[in-house]
């Protein structure tokens, strides 16, 4: 049975003094907005298995056991290229776009080389081209870390209801989005699900953009108009018209990167890494240590562990690269000690902050820190919280409870929402300071990094206490009847109810597809 605190534990004094470390990866936010990709029809998914047996395609089956291997991974991509050539002024804005930017390039391709021999195998082991391989240049820059400002997330940009569809599980503890194994096989099932629906892989990227009821009713629109039904003829949104363009563009310069000037980094035509189980909780820091790995590097490789702790039941394995799974396990066999010093407690039942942090011998900034909790909350029942591992603890945090970790809190005052359409863009921190708001609180209620940037004409989320004045109260839907707007426009505006429902982002086009 996994141990969890009750609300009358306490540390020792010996942890008390020396609490374990509060690292946690900030996401990043990805160049664009990723788009809702909603499923339209009932059938039940099974991890790993295509929704539909793809129509017949013409390129050639590779020859798994060649006598000559490939040189490098980039000969062995080549030499699966498929889909059909798309040329036109988009790939050449897009060719001259990257090209002119070969210090983007360079990040670009040397963060792939740890990822692309796993997409390349899952490729070929499903028979599917290999420019597939090249798609999370497009989607993430190959940052599994990646946020984009839609809440999709990860290598291959998964919004949370397709993640959740394609048996991605995400919840405080674990985001199996950015898992770099598990979002691969969610990736190539769902690309090869719109391939069989569609019979064209150019259809199919549109359809992953777009959504495949927007790729479908476009087809409709075109067949009555007797138009033709391929991608450069339908009528689509700019990001889902350059999307294909895009792809094309990187699939060019990789073919001859001579005659674009690119050089590409070597990649040995061998795995990158090994999975490797993990039977205990384990620190971040630790793990990193044991294989004599550089923290950021071993986070590159297990971008899902968001957290300073990795508990077992959510993630039974890391990635180690190849020469350092050795070292791990020998370091691993004569380590002394405990492996995690962060557990779960479980809040019984709604409680202040401070008084939750006292139980445990810590801060009232450190327990808000580690667990991610704005000012003026409360931490209501039944809430999973991050604490300190008491010495004498010796069981695993068990599967039930890291599946359904969940914080749910609660204002200390009361709160209401206010909806602030920007006039022109603006950054996350000049909008925070603007409304007097701090930016963290801004980017955890639009769902958001830091870094993030604000588009013209986009709503903005804040929450305020109930009769506070805001920075400018005619651009913020919901504001008070004596607040006499500009427009007639804005005057027509219904008031916005307010509920505790979670904050979210004004959504992309593609994200609009969910209602599809």
């Amino acid at each position: 049975m996994a141990f969890v605190f009750t609300c009358g534990a306490s540390l020792t004094a010996q942890a008390q003094q020396a609490l374990p470390p509060m690292a946690t990866i900030a996401p990043t936010v990805a160049d664009k907005d990723s788009s809702e990709t909603p499923i339209p029809d009932n059938t039940q998914y099974v991890p790993g298995v295509p929704q539909a047996t793809p129509p017949a395609i013409s390129f050639d089956v590779i020859d798994q056991n060649q006598a000559t291997p490939d040189p490098d991974l980039w000969a062995r991509i080549r030499r699966g290229f498929a889909m059909p050539a798309l040329q036109n002024t988009l790939v050449t804005n897009h060719e001259q776009w990257y090209v002119s930017r070969p210090a983007y390039i360079a990040r670009m391709t040397e963060r792939s080389s740890k990822y692309l021999y796993h997409i390349v195998e899952e490729l070929e082991r499903r028979n599917m081209p290999t420019e597939l391989a090249l798609l999370p240049f497009i989607e993430s820059a190959f940052n599994p870390k990646a946020v984009s400002s839609a809440k999709a997330a990860g290598m291959w940009q998964f919004m949370p209801s397709t993640g959740r569809y394609f048996a991605l599980k995400q919840n405080l503890l674990r985001d199996d989005r950015r898992d770099v194994l598990a979002s691969t096989r969610a990736a190539l099932d769902y690309l090869q699900k719109l391939h069989g629906m569609f019979g064209d892989w150019h259809l199919a990227l549109a359809a992953y953009n777009w959504g495949e009821g927007s790729v479908a009713r476009a087809l409709k629109k075109n067949e009555r108009s007797e138009r033709p039904q391929d991608y450069v003829s339908l009528k689509m949104p700019d990001e889902t018209s350059n999307y294909v363009p895009k792809l094309q563009a990187v699939k060019n310069i990789v073919l001859d990167p001579a005659a674009f000037q690119v050089q590409l980094p070597e990649v040995p035509n061998h795995p990158y890494f090994k999975r490797v189980p993990i039977a205990k909780d384990m620190d971040v820091v630790l793990a990193a240590k044991l294989a004599e790995m550089d923290i950021d590097d071993f986070k590159s490789l297990n971008p899902a562990a968001n957290k300073p702790t990795m508990f077992a039941a959510a993630t039974p394995y890391i990635l180690l690269p190849w020469d350092s799974v050795g070292i791990y396990e020998r370091n691993l066999a004569i380590h002394n000690g405990q492996t995690a010093g962060w557990t779960v407690w479980t809040a019984p039942k709604t409680i202040k902050v401070v008084d939750a942090a006292r139980q445990f011998g810590m801060s009232e900034a450190q327990f808000r820190h580690i667990n991610g909790i704005p000012p003026k909350m409360l931490i209501k029942a039944n809430s999973t919280l991050l604490v300190p591992r008491a010495a004498h603890q010796q069981a695993e945090v068990s599967e039930h409870i890291v599946d359904n970790a969940q914080l749910n809190l609660q204002a200390e005052v009361t709160l209401v929402k206010r909806t602030i359409v920007l006039g022109k863009p603006e950054s996350l921190t000049a909008f925070a300071k603007r409304v007097r708001q701090s930016p963290q609180n801004v980017a955890a209620w639009n769902g958001v990094g830091l870094n993030a940037h604000f588009k013209a004409k986009q709503a903005v989320t804040i929450w305020v206490p109930q009769g506070a004045k805001t920075a400018k109260k005619s651009s913020v839907a919901g504001a008070s009847s004596k607040s006499k707007p500009r427009s007639t426009k804005q005057a027509s505006r219904a008031p916005t109810k307010i509920t505790p429902k979670p904050r979210t982002s004004k959504p992309s086009a593609r994200a609009k597809q969910i209602k599809n």
